[in-house]
């Protein structure tokens, strides 16, 4: 079960200081997703042991103060439907604001956990002042310093207390989950209604219909695993709401919760940036991943054009490009198998076990020949490779000066292992240490 907490306010209050204070808790973080638009308000913290994700809701409001009604509201709104806790962010240095009332009068309407936290409190006398904003009635204030930290460690004890200590899945099968997610009307709820054969999920052309993930068991052809379809889409009444944020937002327990996710993408419209997101999502949480290219049908098309965009697609989720693209249609019942196929190839890449005699046995020689290059004049010896026993593909090589080993070159000893042992469909790790 994943943990969510959704940091909300008006504009200018810090929201992004303290999303960015708060993910850089600690060295073994999940990054934010790097190479993509929008790329710095979905990141993964733990505190105490809890790993949780954190939200930035502040960047995805454009415009003055003057449209609260047509942008804030709805971030605040999907706030209270996404996450677990929400982080409502008030400036002292401003004062209480009108919108900062706005923003408490949506919140009073849920029972989610709140906490008020009081920004830029960088000294005892600016924590005085913020008394001010008891008058929301929003109960206790943590007066934090989201530049400095000071008060942030209170508040993340009080907000990692709201998370159960013990996450117990509900009892299922040992069975491998796979998510399709991807963007609104991309046909994710028709996929899984085609597979399994029935109407488990409805489907309609308004984007908003799937409000919440929904597990189906796939048992038939072969196949034994979990279907999960993200809540991605909305309901009519927020058809004009920021799509991206939205199904970022919705996708993050779904791919969080998942071993394999298949990214469902609209081939009519192309691989957009939105989707580039999600894909990032998936990388980042190290899910194997198939892109499905859906509505295939609907383009017109030669023999070269399923060679030209796969290429397109593969430029543009460089570096980890080797995952599998699959073109389907699903009113005409189109490779639908094939994407199983894929997804199951791709759970059975990620549970690969390498014996370390074979890692060794082949890179040793391998690394004799093309050894990383000298730092300083000083040479670098990696005397010893091994596989680390984490749920995804994570290898460690000891060396006598691992700090010195570059990017290039860990990306070199990927490809090698890539072109030796299959891992098609799953990200890795190259973990350089200490002989």
């Amino acid at each position: 079960m994943s943990n969510i907490v959704a940091i909300v306010g008006r504009p200018n209050v810090g929201k992004s200081t303290l999303f960015n204070r708060l993910v850089g808790m600690r060295q073994a973080i999940v990054d934010e997703y790097s190479g993509v638009t929008r790329d710095r308000h979905y990141g993964k913290s733990e505190w105490n042991g809890i790993e949780f994700s954190v939200i930035d809701t502040g960047g995805y409001v454009e415009g003055s103060d003057d449209i609260f009604e047509g942008e804030i509201r709805r971030q605040v709104i999907l706030a209270i439907e996404e996450a677990d806790v929400i982080v409502f962010v008030v400036d002292v240095v401003a004062g209480l604001h009108d919108l900062d009332k706005e923003v408490a009068n949506v919140l009073r309407r849920t029972d989610k956990p709140i906490y008020l936290v009081a920004n830029k409190s960088d000294n005892a006398l600016k924590s005085m002042e913020s008394t001010e904003f008891y008058e929301m009635g929003m109960g206790d204030i943590h007066t934090i310093s989201a530049i400095n930290g000071s008060g942030t460690g209170e508040l993340l004890d009080a907000i990692v207390e709201e998370f159960p200590k013990d996450q117990v899945q509900e009892e299922r099968l040992d069975l491998p989950r796979i998510a399709v997610v991807g963007r609104p009307n991309a046909g994710k709820s028709s996929l899984i209604n085609a597979l399994i054969g029935n109407e488990r999920n409805i489907v309609t052309d308004i984007a908003g219909t799937t409000r919440d993930s929904i597990d189906t068991r796939f048992n038939a052809f072969g196949f034994d695993f979990y279907l999960v379809d993200t809540a991605g889409v909305r309901k009519k009444a927020k058809v004009h709401e920021d799509l991206e944020f939205y199904s970022v937002m919705r996708s993050i327990r779904s791919i969080e919760n998942a071993d394999i996710c298949i990214l469902m993408v609209d081939a009519e419209a192309g691989f957009s940036v939105q989707d580039l997101n999600i894909f990032g999502l998936i990388q980042k949480n190290k899910k194997g991943v198939v892109i499905c290219m859906n509505k295939w049908d609907l383009v017109e098309k030669d023999t070269k054009t399923a060679k030209k965009i796969e290429d397109q697609i593969r430029e543009r989720i460089n570096p980890f490009n080797d995952v599998e693209v699959v073109f389907t249609s699903v009113p005409e019942k189109t490779r639908l198998l094939k994407v199983l196929e894929a997804a199951v190839r791709a759970y059975e890449n990620r549970t690969r076990k390498v014996k370390t005699s074979e890692l060794n046995d082949f890179f040793l020689p391998l690394i004799q020949r093309y050894p990383p290059p000298a730092v300083k004049g000083k040479y670098i010896k990696i005397k010893y490779v091994s596989q680390l026993p984490t749920p995804y593909p994570s290898f460690a090589f000891f060396a006598n000066l691992p700090q010195y080993v570059k990017e290039p070159y860990r990306r070199f000893l990927e490809n090698k292992l890539r072109e030796r042992w299959n891992f098609t469909g799953t990200p890795m790790l190259i973990h350089m240490r200490k002989k």
